[in-house]
């Protein structure tokens, strides 16, 4: 009874060193799973929403945004624990394993058991520890970082907290070593986007199903209107239709019912002396008697005058201060570019709305004719669309050069004033010429060529 006692002693005892180390090792790593999903919870969960719960007395919220205006601290503290319980892993796992293999490697391997058995421990404790105490948390914070920053944000800060000195002693020195490389650490990460991040998020926002569409276009057109200036969205001076002031009243209907247009510019001379704005309104209050004798330089309005480079926004604002819905835009020089209105502003937003100032029968999204009896199509567009139009439309953006829209860069490909019918390739777009109209390109038809280097149909 003596030795089986002793016998089943020993037994327990290897019992006990093996699973109890093994226990450790699991809670280990569900720690390690802890402070993982907490690290990337914070960094990725959505502030604003956040900031909704909490001020509607979510308390969990309120611990999550305590945690993010401290957020390099709390990150600290997730790095800690992560490498505390990464190092407590290994120490626990890789001899309780190996105690464990051995009797099942032995008749195997021999007396190459004692060298094989912690290798393997090893191998099987990292795999555990990556993929249950890493990986797993992770993408489930990714994936629900609302919930796993709900879940985590208040033992995390309490484990931070209640390490607090050595955290801050480590972050102090890491701190100290990134000043050193030129770079100002941050507490808490700035939520603030850029213009270009924002269009940027509204785009991959639509191509993910989260936005329509349009909502996106939308956002993306309403972020850049303010860095788009006067010359970008008026109409330019050789589509303005303007009166002399000594014209009269009755020539100024006669002239509106012949084009369409309701607002005329009124000049003295030349183009470049506008002195006033008229409208067929105040033609119409004038008597009928009196049309043929009264000059619409008696009846016009000051005109609003902006400069080419004021931004769209400045311009709104000078439309609204003088209440009008016309501006004359003006060169650096005082002449005459061409005109701005309300609804080229608006159009810079919501895409092309077809009014007075615009030549008959265009339009922003222009008809995509069929080309190839397979269906394919191609694209037909005004020769006026600046660069940025372009590449909404078509996706080609047009290189740096002495243009600003597509007709003058196919004018400074050819070196000349194109004719209908001409071509010009560039980035596997084609360009053909439709239509010129004096010394301007009306319209043109984009063709985007195959992979081959073929255009998927002749024009």
């Amino acid at each position: 009874m003596g030795e089986s006692a002793r016998g089943e002693t020993v037994i327990d005892g290897l019992v006990l060193a093996t699973l109890l180390p093994l226990l450790g090792f699991l809670l280990l790593t569900g720690g390690n799973a802890f402070f993982v999903a907490a690290e990337f919870a914070l960094v990725t969960v959505d502030r604003a929403e956040i900031d909704r719960r909490a001020e509607a007395g979510d308390g969990r919220a309120g611990t999550v945004r305590r945690a993010l205006r401290e957020l390099s601290f709390q990150l600290s503290g997730a790095q800690l624990g992560i490498t505390i319980t990464a190092l407590l892993t290994g120490y626990l796992a890789e001899p309780a394993l190996a105690r464990l293999f051995a009797p099942l490697l032995r008749p195997v391997a021999g007396d190459a058991t004692d060298r094989f058995t912690p290798l393997l421990a090893l191998v099987l404790a990292t795999l555990v520890s990556m993929l249950v105490g890493e990986l797993v948390p992770k993408n489930v914070a990714l994936a629900r970082p609302m919930p796993a920053a709900l879940a985590t944000a208040g033992p995390m800060r309490a484990f931070s907290r209640s390490l607090g000195w050595l955290i801050r002693g480590l972050n102090g020195s890491a701190n100290w070593l990134v000043r050193r490389l030129g770079v100002e650490p941050q507490e808490e990460l700035v939520s603030a986007r850029s213009p270009d991040e924002l269009g940027l998020l509204a785009a991959i926002s639509a191509q993910a199903g989260a936005l329509p569409p349009e909502t996106a276009m939308l956002m993306r057109r309403t972020i850049r209107f303010a860095d788009k200036r006067a010359a970008e969205a008026m109409t330019p001076r050789v589509d303005v239709v303007a009166l002399r002031a000594t014209a009269t009243v009755a020539e100024l209907l006669d002239l509106a019912q012949r084009t369409g247009r309701t607002r005329f510019p009124v000049y003295e001379e030349t183009l470049d002396l506008v002195t006033g704005v008229v409208a067929v309104p105040d033609a119409l209050g004038v008597p009928p008697i009196r049309r043929s004798v009264t000059s619409v330089g008696q009846i016009a309005h000051e005109p609003v005058c902006v400069p080419e480079s004021l931004d769209l926004d400045g311009v709104l604002a000078a439309l609204r201060a003088a209440g009008a819905d016309l501006a004359i835009v003006v060169d650096e020089y005082g002449g005459t570019d061409g005109v701005v209105t309300v609804e080229d502003l608006v159009e810079e937003l919501v895409g092309e709305i077809a009014d007075e100032f615009d030549p008959a029968g265009t339009s922003e999204t222009g008809p995509a004719e069929p080309v190839a009896p397979g269906g394919e199509r191609a694209l037909l567009v005004d020769g006026v669309l600046r660069a940025d139009e372009l590449a909404e439309r078509t996706g080609f953006r047009l290189p740096d050069g002495p243009y600003e829209t597509l007709g003058g860069f196919l004018m400074a490909r050819l070196g000349r004033i194109p004719v209908a019918g001409e071509a010009v390739g560039e980035a596997g777009y084609e360009f053909t010429v439709v239509e010129v109209d004096r010394h301007r390109v009306e319209q043109v038809r984009v063709l985007r060529r195959r992979g081959d280097g073929q255009p998927w149909s002749s024009c």
